[in-house]
């Protein structure tokens, strides 16, 4: 049903799932992250493929990830003239390297310009279904070790 029928508008800051990608967005809108892994080499990978892009085998399957990574790079957006992103902005576009081991793109989120650093710990969040990694929550009554 399209918008001007009446029906919901697509959303335009996720792409719209396939019968393959369905998998990865409907784990997304429950808070869950998954990647892909190879039953052939042992390597995950993100985004999600129907291949292996290491070693070409199509014996790969879905796994839940950790949820932790770690950042690799990062670029403050000021200005993005498409929707939604024009009402974000300013907003921390950044490519994170998780537990499992692909990088993946992605946004950072509750974090301040200057608190970020390459490599620090980040953990998975979802934004209206969408992945998105912030620094981890402080535990309520953890003790220091020292």
């Amino acid at each position: 049903m399209s918008a001007a029928s009446g029906g919901a508008r697509p959303r335009l800051d996720i792409p719209e799932a396939d019968a393959f990608t369905r998998t990865y967005w409907d784990a997304a809108a429950g808070g869950r992250l998954l990647v892909r892994r190879c039953r052939e080499c042992g390597r995950a990978h993100h985004y999600p493929r129907e291949f292996c892009p290491h070693c070409w085998s199509e014996n790969v399957t879905w796994e839940p990830a950790s949820g932790r990574a770690t950042l690799y790079t990062w670029s403050v957006v000021h200005r993005n003239d498409l929707p939604p992103f024009g009402e974000r902005t300013p907003y921390v576009a950044a490519v994170v390297d998780l537990a499992e081991g692909p990088r993946m793109m992605t946004e950072v989120v509750e974090c301040g310009e200057a608190e970020l650093r390459v490599g620090m710990r980040l953990d998975v969040a979802f934004r209206e279904g969408v992945p998105v990694f912030r620094p981890p929550k402080p535990v309520i009554g953890a003790q220091g070790v020292g």
